[in-house]
């Protein structure tokens, strides 16, 4: 189901009443098997594996506390989710290689992702390993009921692209009363910004950012340093977009949902860039990996750190996909964030001259051209791509014109600019912030006018590129 859809909406709209409807003990019921619904339309096979999947979790978790096999049960679940995950995505790349070395058909093996289409695999695998570890390190206590456990796994806002939900946080909320009005008016506004960032945003900065890789043999240089520019932005909007809409259906249901998105691109540096970007899935590689691998090698000292750093982020880019791109973008950011701690005393002697403001500029500027560059790994579809688009960055004197999409691209930029431009206000003044938001909340006619707007903005330009780029993940 095409969740940009007026089909889609109007079904979740009408879900939330029917929700509201309900008495509270049928509401988990309610929701799981919505969700369940939601994922069926995609492929009934995937619906049957996620159900099998949250089942053996929920065992395994709920066997776990005052087992004298409790380190056994953790380490089976946790090979048990990591097989699954490396047969469907991974095979191609890791298990294809292995059989033909040793002459045995693993076809069939191959043909099992293409029977269950493993749709937010790697999301709900992450989920389903950090509830096994919580019980295993005692932060949680197993949850005993089956329905609020498949929900937590299958809840369809998040089921695609997450956010990706802590158990001990989404768990608690299920049994909490909701609400109606209050969850629904924050719910709707959620809604609307994430339809905005997609359709009117994202959706035109698509085409310019997909043709420079379609076409990078005859791109001008000028053109790929412009892509290399845009496509942080592309990602950011389509992203943020479909968190926006998860986090906004959750509230209607009466559920928060992780944050994702804390302003990114005022980020002086790469660590408080990740500290502010796909928020849910750092800060779950940071406590899971990264903090557990520098424990176990502690008795290296100061490489510990290091080793960890490289490990975390080298799993973190196999994580977005299989491939040597994405190996090489989580290496990036491993030694950007590893030359910003090692280079720490002596650029803060040097910035300590500049002013303050020029300061921060410069650490944004370059923050954000860096990432712009890793971008590139992310979006090329290989890495013979990937060495053409850099090599077209010297030719910066070179542009080809024809068939590109500089229309769309105006218009969507004209929109990101005016968002990011409030949120620079929010993070660095603060008092005119404060101002306009009283005068927001103060002014009916302002807010229904701009509702009006963007919801007129929307429906004119609903066509086009509906899918997220983090579904394919």
């Amino acid at each position: 189901m095409d969740i940009i859809s007026i089909y889609f909406v109007a079904l979740s709209l009408l879900s939330v009443f029917i929700f509201y409807l309900l008495k509270n003990k049928y509401r988990i019921i309610f929701l799981t098997l919505l969700s369940c619904a939601f994922i069926a339309s995609f492929s009934l096979n995937l619906l049957i594996y996620v159900i099998a999947y949250s089942l053996v979790n929920y065992f395994i978790g709920l066997k776990m506390p005052g087992s004298a096999y409790k380190k056994h049960l953790f380490r089976t679940g946790l090979v048990l989710n990591l097989i699954q995950l490396i047969i469907l995505k991974y095979a191609d790349f890791t298990l294809s290689p292995l059989f033909s070395l040793i002459n045995v058909n693993g076809d069939f093996i191959l043909q099992i992702s293409e029977i269950i289409i493993p749709l937010g695999v790697s999301f709900f695998t992450l989920q389903g390993i950090g509830y096994l570890f919580n019980i295993k390190q005692g932060w949680e206590k197993p949850e005993k009921n089956v329905i609020r456990f498949i929900l937590y796994i299958v809840f369809y806002p998040k089921f695609l692209s997450g956010p990706i939900e802590r158990s001990n946080h989404f768990l608690p909320q299920l049994q909490v009363a909701q609400n109606f009005n209050e969850n629904v008016s924050i719910g709707l506004r959620l809604i609307l910004s994430g339809l905005f960032r997609k359709v009117i945003i994202a959706n035109h900065l698509a085409a310019f950012v997909n043709h420079g890789y379609t076409g990078v043999e005859t791109l001008g240089g000028l053109n790929c340093i412009l892509v290399m520019l845009i496509q942080p932005l592309y990602l950011y909007f389509d992203f943020s977009g479909y968190t926006n809409l998860a986090l906004g259906f959750a509230k209607m249901y009466g559920i928060d949902l992780l944050p994702n998105f804390n302003r990114p691109f005022l980020s002086v540096n790469m660590t408080n860039f990740w500290r502010r970007f796909h928020i849910s899935l750092s800060s779950w590689f940071n406590d899971y990996v990264f903090k557990q691998t520098s424990f176990r090698l502690r008795k290296m000292k100061s490489y510990a750190t290091v080793i960890a750093l490289f490990i975390t982020w080298v799993l973190f880019g196999i994580w977005h996909g299989a491939g040597w791109n994405f190996m090489l973008l989580g290496f990036l950011q491993a030694f950007a964030i590893y030359y910003e701690y090692q280079t720490k005393r002596r650029r803060a002697a040097i910035f300590s001259r500049l002013p303050e403001i020029t300061r921060k500029w410069t650490g944004r500027f370059f923050t954000y051209c860096f990432y712009g560059f890793s971008l590139i790994f992310f979006f090329s579809p290989d890495l013979t791509t990937t060495f053409k688009f850099i090599g077209n960055l010297k030719n910066a004197a070179t542009i080809t014109l024809n068939s590109f999409h500089f229309e769309p691209l105006i218009f969507g930029l004209f929109f990101a600019i005016i968002i990011l431009i409030i949120e620079v206000i929010q993070e660095d003044v603060e008092d005119l912030f404060l101002k306009i938001q009283k005068l927001w909340a103060q002014n009916r006619l302002i807010r229904l006018l701009v509702y009006y707007l963007a919801t007129f903005l929307i429906i004119t330009q609903f066509s086009g590129e509906s899918s997220f780029v983090y579904e394919m993940f």
